[in-house]
């Protein structure tokens, strides 16, 4: 059975399917300090890594970007990609041993941007990601952006919306209703993944879901 770290905002809904799939929840409640709207976002306080989750040091987090920011990398396993000058020390030590790619982007909110599929596959919305790990030779699905409800702002991200458990992306919501569905469905299912969403609510960020087995 393995960990699943998800926000206490999230839908009930999504929390029962992955309780009664098996899977034991750690809802993230967050720190007072920071911005409600992201509060209690997973990927403000913790990276999965390729061997690991990294927990970050809460004491460096305050509610201005780029400083609650410093863990939103973005690892693949094989590749990580963030504004490596806003990575935090720990974080950065961590994914370099072991020894992943490090792919350097103007983007601070990294997973946020970036659904993980494999470790060379992603889907991002976000043009300046889409460039630099193309670049590097990943399979990378550019999106639509703004189809991603995050509440106290004109619209969340498809990262923070989503996340991979065991062979299975995970959408807080129903991805169907995104311009790019049918785009996103080929993508995932090509690389031998099934899709888990929910019609009864609108896509929703609320921080990456992540898995810690």
């Amino acid at each position: 059975m393995s960990v699943v770290y998800i926000s206490s905002k999230a839908n009930e809904t999504v929390k029962k399917y992955l309780r009664d799939t098996g899977h034991k929840l750690k809802e993230v409640k967050g720190i007072s300090r920071m911005d409600p709207a992201i509060a209690t976002h997973p990927d403000v306080y913790m990276c999965a890594l390729r061997d690991s989750v990294y927990h970050g040091e809460t004491f460096l987090l305050n509610p201005n970007y780029p400083s609650h920011a410093i863990f939103n990398g973005c690892s693949t396993g094989k590749y990580f990609i963030h504004n490596l000058k806003y990575t935090a020390p720990g974080l950065l030590e961590a994914v370099r041993k072991e020894g992943q790619i490090e792919l350097n982007v103007k983007q601070g909110y990294a997973k946020c941007s970036c659904v993980v599929v494999d470790e060379d596959s992603i889907i991002t919305a976000d043009r300046g990601i889409w460039k630099v790990t193309a670049s590097a030779g990943m399979n990378v699905l550019l999106i639509e952006r703004s189809q991603v409800l995050l509440e106290g702002y004109p619209y969340g991200f498809i990262g923070g919306a989503s996340g991979r458990v065991g062979n299975s992306i995970i959408f807080n919501g129903d991805v169907t209703r995104h311009s790019d569905y049918e785009a996103i469905q080929r993508f995932i299912e090509e690389r031998g993944l099934e899709m888990i969403y929910f019609k009864e609510y609108r896509l929703t960020d609320i921080g990456s879901i992540i898995e810690e087995k």
